[in-house]
């Protein structure tokens, strides 16, 4: 086992090693010339950086080789800028992007791990160099007098006037640039204004009319890439390729900013090993002051030391956060630095918990005390909110007209209060009130007070307290709301709010009047009892009047005075019938709109009306749908046909549940509207038994000679299958292709043209199928599963059948 497992390791090994050869050669070895890197997806780009870096290709490196592989210029650009953006996406370091020639590349040559986040999260100022905040060197400006040419740097020399010339010349190694026709000048080392003036002199000594109609402009082109390294405690110390416009936020941004134990405020830029600069980057976050900000130089050294003391501020200041502080600053310097208190800070005092020796010590700090107090390392400093309550309010609800929060001037008493609230109100509850009151232990107590004599100044006036809750109740507040109730025979009834002198008229007025079934003279006014007998059985609970009153509401005549909860109800004219409607349709000599005529009309009387079906008329298909209105015998009218639906399929659930234990009716399914009729026998005999009386509503069919049979349901092939008196039900079955798997065969039915239905019926072990004619719809239902049965109940059942047996075996043992 020792020997496979390290032939395992080694085979791995060889495995691993092979894979990142093959990877490093793939990109060298591929051909590029049609590539199209637009259509490349973010894991193919991310291959592709990845191949760089392991092969140690720079920016420069990887453009040349991607050119020799036939890849265009634009091509080249599009996939630099997409490795870009998913570097800034992912938060590692990235080429910045092409302007103008001058390319900046700030992939690093080593880089570390990011360290706690939630730690840094609470750094002040660690948002600064976070991913997408990159600082790029504006590539775009004019070439600074004061910039240092150096090696690799590009100098465009435009000569114009009596001469024409330009020239892009790069500085060599050597620090010189060749002018043709002059020779060789040595730039390296000398500012821009000071190269102008040397190439000027060497131009004018060669001829050039410099001057004298002829100008010359030098201009910075292509810049030089310089190394810069960044050490101590950054996010991603190593060394970093920038331009030589870079400046030290530039070399920040690129390696990450320092870690959680990195000084944002005493960072070093070392240049030939002497520190020419410390960098606090506060000031630029605080007051925007970048003049630490330097130009670096190759080979500057930018060491970010570990913090000295750092402390913490936390509660009611604009920016909580942890804070670096610098010898000889104080609590004032940090609170500056965390923005300053919110505005329900409470500034008198600041918390703050110190470190000594082995544990932990809280300190208050006065207000008078920040600029003294020094914070030491470890300080936690708290600024707690001011309290959530009032020293001098006080507070009036109820039967006011200004109800509300009221300042506690000194004497103030509960009569001026009412007064400042700009008085009582006409409905305002006089003979009590009472006053919600603070203890001393912050309990409450309820002091009452006679409110008409406090108004009437015959009580002595009472001095109101720091948080007091004067309350005063309307009497409508008191009571329950009157209303009077009015139904029958109005256009709107329903509740109607009760008021005093309140008669019937005006209550059917409110209701909109009269309907034209309303009989004014015979209405009922049902009133309560409040003084029943309780111990009588047949103590009245109600009383009712009969009212007859003026059909047109004048208001001459005596008037019924209601009293609260009274009952009104509007009966209807006696003989009052509404025009009612059936349709009848289909095949027949006049199908159309019929008013029904007589109480007693049946369905042959209006098929009579009609004219008889005609000629191609299919009696045995006749249909009558009726609504559920209807089925019930309610005006659908005045009967909200929803509800009833809604209650029917309750009705139905609650069956279903009962029996099965469940339900699986939905709310929304379809109720069947059909009536099952046999119109040719009706038409045979008129007035029998299934010869309907007609509804209000009622619609009748007749369709034409049905010749098709429909199969639907659990059948292989739900079809649609001419009609053959000959063929049985079975056979329709065998035209559809028979049943499925999951088809419950004895559960299959027959729906007729009529909206009969007809099921199939067991007789010992046979199926007896119901016979199928013309229009009739085949419909064969889904199997239920049936649930296995339970551990328990298996063992019941045993239980069971082991006890019927003993029963058994002890009456054989008696017989004998």
């Amino acid at each position: 086992m020792k020997y496979i497992l390290r032939l395992f390791t080694i085979l791995l090994f060889l495995f691993l090693t092979g894979l990142k050869v093959t990877q490093a050669q793939s990109l060298s070895a591929a051909d590029l010339s049609n590539i199209n890197v637009a259509a490349l997806t973010d894991a193919q780009i991310r291959q592709i950086a990845d191949q760089a870096k392991n092969t140690g290709l720079t920016d420069e490196q990887l453009r040349q080789l991607l050119q020799t592989k036939g890849m265009p210029d634009e091509q080249i650009n599009n996939l630099q800028n997409r490795i870009r953006a998913l570097a800034s996406t992912s938060g590692a370091a990235s080429p910045a992007p092409d302007t103008s020639g001058r390319r900046l590349n700030y992939t690093p040559d080593t880089a570390l791990a990011d360290g706690p986040q939630g730690l840094k999260a609470r750094i002040f100022g660690a948002d600064l160099f976070r991913a997408g905040n990159s600082f790029e060197p504006n590539l775009r400006i004019a070439t600074p007098v004061n910039y240092i040419l150096g090696p690799d740097d590009q100098v465009n020399i435009n000569v114009y006037g009596n001469s024409l010339v330009d020239w892009k010349l790069v500085v060599s190694p050597e620090g010189t640039i060749n002018i043709p026709g002059v020779g060789v000048v040595a730039v390296s080392g000398k500012t821009i204004e000071q190269a102008t003036a040397i190439i000027k002199s060497r131009l004018a000594a060669n001829r050039y009319a410099v001057g004298r109609g002829t100008n010359v402009n030098v201009s910075l082109g292509n810049i030089r890439s310089i190394k810069v390294i960044i050490t101590g405690e950054a996010e991603r110390p190593g060394t970093y390729t920038l331009p030589s416009l870079a400046s030290a936020f530039n070399a920040l941004s690129a390696a990450g900013g320092p870690n959680v134990n990195g000084s944002f405020r005493q960072i070093e830029i070392i240049r030939n090993n002497r520190i020419i600069r410390r960098l606090d980057i506060y000031d630029f976050l605080l007051k925007g002051d970048q003049k630490d900000n330097i130009t670096l130089r190759d080979q500057d050294i930018i060491r970010i030391p570990t913090y000295r003391v750092r402390v913490e501020m936390l509660g009611e200041v604009k920016k909580p956060a942890l804070f670096e502080v610098l010898p000889g600053e104080t609590l004032q310097n940090v609170i500056t630095f965390a923005g300053g208190f919110t505005d329900r800070a409470y500034t008198a005092k600041v918390k703050v918990t110190q470190i000594s020796n082995q544990q932990l010590r809280i300190s208050d700090v006065t207000e008078d005390d920040y600029k003294n107090y020094i914070p030491l390392r470890g300080d936690k400093f708290t600024v707690d909110a001011i309290l959530d309550r009032y020293e001098n309010r006080v507070t009036i609800n109820g039967a006011v007209f200004r109800p509300g929060e009221y300042e506690l001037e000194n004497g103030l008493t509960l009569g001026r209060l009412i007064t400042k609230a700009a008085g009582l109100k006409e409905d305002a509850f006089m003979d009590r009130g009472y006053i919600t009151r603070l203890k001393s232990d912050n309990t409450t107590e309820l002091v009452p007070f006679d409110l008409r004599a406090i108004v009437n100044k015959t009580a002595p006036d009472i001095a109101l307290q720091r948080e007091d809750v004067i309350s005063i109740k309307s009497i409508f507040d008191l009571r329950d709301q009157y209303t009077v109730t009015i139904n029958g025979e109005v256009r709107t009834p329903g509740d109607l709010q009760f008021a005093e002198g309140m008669t019937v008229e005006d209550a059917i007025e409110q209701a909109g009047g009269f309907t034209l079934s309303a009989n004014a003279k015979r209405i009922a006014v049902a009133r309560r009892i409040n003084t029943a007998d309780p111990r009588s059985a047949n103590s009245p609970v109600s009383e009712v009047f009969s009212v007859d009153v003026n059909d047109q509401l004048g208001l001459n005549g005596t008037h019924f005075a209601l009293k609260p909860y009274d009952i009104v109800s509007v009966y209807m004219l006696p003989g009052f019938e509404k025009l009612k409607t059936v349709r009848i349709e289909g095949e027949v000599v006049s199908p159309g709109n019929y008013t029904i005529m007589q109480k007693n009309e049946r369905i042959s009387d209006i098929l009579k009306r009609a004219g008889g079906l005609t000629a191609s008329g299919y009696a045995e298909g006749g249909t009558l749908k009726r609504t559920n209105a209807a089925i019930l015998g309610v005006d659908k009218s005045r009967v909200d046909t929803n509800a009833l639906e809604k209650e029917r399929i309750q009705r139905l659930k609650s069956l279903q549940e009962n029996t099965n234990g469940s339900s699986n009716v939905d709310e929304n399914q379809l109720r069947n509207d059909y009536v099952g009729i046999d119109l040719k026998k009706i038409i045979d005999k008129p007035g029998s038994k299934t010869d309907l009386l007609i509804e209000d509503g009622d619609v009748i069919r007749i369709p034409k000679l049905q010749q098709v049979v429909r199969v639907n349901g659990e059948v292989l092939y739900p079809s649609v299958v001419v009609y053959d008196s000959g063929k049985s039900f079975k056979g329709y079955l065998i035209n559809a292709g028979g049943f499925t798997t999951k088809a419950s065969r004895r559960g299959a039915y027959v729906v007729y043209p009529n909206g009969t239905v007809k099921g199939t019926r067991k007789f010992i072990f046979f199926n007896i199928r119901p016979d199928v004619r013309p229009g009739s719809e085949i419909f064969v239902p889904e199997r239920q599963q049936r649930r296995g049965l339970s551990l328990a109940e298996i063992t019941a059942v045993g239980g069971s059948f082991s006890g019927l047996i003993a029963v058994i075996l002890g009456l054989i043992s008696i017989t004998k």
